[in-house]
Parts: C-alpha cells; structure tokens; sequence
C-alpha cells in the first residue's frame, strides 16, 4: 500500500512537472512567434533609413549592406520556420502548437488539484511523514550550502573590484597630469568603486553566506545526533523524529526571519529585532 501511495504521489508530482516545463516551452514559441517578424521589420525599416536619411546620395557601405542582408535572411528564415512549427499540421515540431499558453496554465490547475485530492486520501502516517522529511534535510543541506558559497563569492567579487578600482584611482592620479584620459579613467573608477560599495551594503552577501552556513551546520549537526541517536535524540523513534523535525523547522524560520531582516533598511531592522 505505501509503495503503490508513493508511486501514485511521484506520477502526479511528475505530471505537474511537466506541465510546467510545457508551459514556459510555450511561452518561449509564442514570444518567438510573434518577436521575430516583428524584430525583422525593424532590421529592414532601419536599413532603409538608413538609406534614406543618411546615405541617399551615395552608395551605402558593403559592410552595413552585409549586416542587414545577413540579418534580414537570418530572420525571415526563423520567422518561416516558427511559422511551419506553429501551423503546419505535418511538419510542425512543436507538442504544443496551437495551444495557448492559459489552457496550459488551466491543466496545470488541475493536475495540482489532482495531486491534492490524491495525497489526502492516499495520506502516510505521521511517522512516515516524519521519516520522509528527514531523508529530504541533506538536499536542503545542499541547497543552503549552495547559496551560501554564491553569496560568499559575489562578497569576494566585490571586495576585489573595490580594492582594484581604489588602487587605480591612485594609479590613474599619478600617471595623468592631463585632464584627458586620466579625468574620463578617474570618473569611471570612481563609479565603480561607489556601486560596487553601495551594493555591498545593500544586499549583504558577507552577512547571506554567514547565515546559510550557520543553517546548514547546525540542520547537519542535528541530522548526524539523530542517526547516531545521540542527545537530543535518546528516545523512541517516534519521538526522536518529532523533535527533528520541530528543530530543523524552528532552524529554518530563523533563517529565514535573518533574510528579511537583511533585506529590510537599517532602520527596520532595528524595529525588527
């Protein structure tokens, strides 16, 4: 019976997948349908005023010829082929042609009010509940450590190009007595150097990594107590999983509770805490 439930549960989860990948697949042809005839017009009215208005007295140069011409076919060729795809009934590679992308959504709806229904009847116990979350805490072990590292480098990232762009802005000074190019290379370092800070005290990626680190040990320090049945996790079963999944829940509220309060201004966040 449980084998059959998880069976049944995986084809629905499978089955609303799918719906989606149909969905953006489709929304991809019907941008394409509709982009690319339209982006082909503008190639060929902008190669015509170009002619018109710029070069009407003499001959336009071959290489602009070349651009547009390559262009112009490159597009009509993608436009034909959409189309083909789209409206032929023979020849078309697309599943979906001449399904809008809302009777899609529409099948999407039902196929999770499906899976809805169907895990309410075919619902497992709580301690099978229970012991299921537990096998799915190291992907979500992964996934913080994932993000934790992508944080960590966009830090690093912007630590050096703050330190680069400082040292040339010295750099630049000592080399240039002239206004130009010394003054345009100064300009463009000093912006640089302002966004890159500004970022990093916007969006704190230090603070991010920090956190979705401190998460993912501690979730893991809990996990490895409870399969070697170590304090905490001296009891039953039953219980130890209950207490697991209390813990790894409260753990992850508060992380993402310290999200939000990232993401806040520094006034919020003191209103916050």
């Amino acid at each position: 019976m449980t084998t059959s439930t998880t069976d049944a549960l995986i084809q629905h989860r499978r089955e609303i997948a799918d719906l989606r990948q149909r969905i953006r697949n489709r929304r991809l042809q019907v941008s394409g349908l509709y982009v690319t005839p339209i982006l082909l017009l503008a190639v060929v009215l902008t190669w015509v005023g170009l002619k018109v208005f710029v070069w009407l007295n003499a001959d336009t140069p071959t290489a602009i010829n070349m651009i547009f011409f390559g262009a112009s076919i490159v597009l009509a060729a993608a436009t034909a082929a959409q189309g083909v795809a789209e409206f032929h009934e023979v020849y078309s590679i697309w599943d979906d042609h001449g399904t809008s992308v809302r009777e899609l959504k529409l099948d999407l709806e039902l196929a999770e009010e499906r899976r809805i229904l169907e895990a309410r009847r075919l619902t497992p116990s709580t301690l099978e509940r229970q012991a299921s979350y537990k096998e799915r805490i190291p992907g979500e072990v992964g996934r913080l450590r994932k993000e934790s590292r992508y944080y960590r480098r966009v830090h690093l990232l912007m630590q050096w190009l703050t330190f680069i762009c400082s040292a040339a802005i010295s750099a630049v000074t000592a080399l240039y007595d002239l206004p130009q190019p010394g003054k345009g290379l100064l300009i463009a370092l000093a912006f640089i150097v302002t966004v890159v800070t500004g970022a990093v005290g916007y969006f704190k990626p230090r603070e991010r990594a920090f956190n979705l680190q401190q998460t993912a040990d501690s979730i893991e320090q809990h996990v490895t107590a409870l399969d070697l049945g170590i304090a905490p996790y001296t009891h039953d079963d039953g219980v130890n999983l209950e207490s697991f999944a209390t813990t790894v829940e409260g753990l992850r509220a508060e992380q993402r509770m310290r999200e939000q309060q990232l993401d806040q201004p520094h006034q919020g966040q003191q209103e916050v805490i």
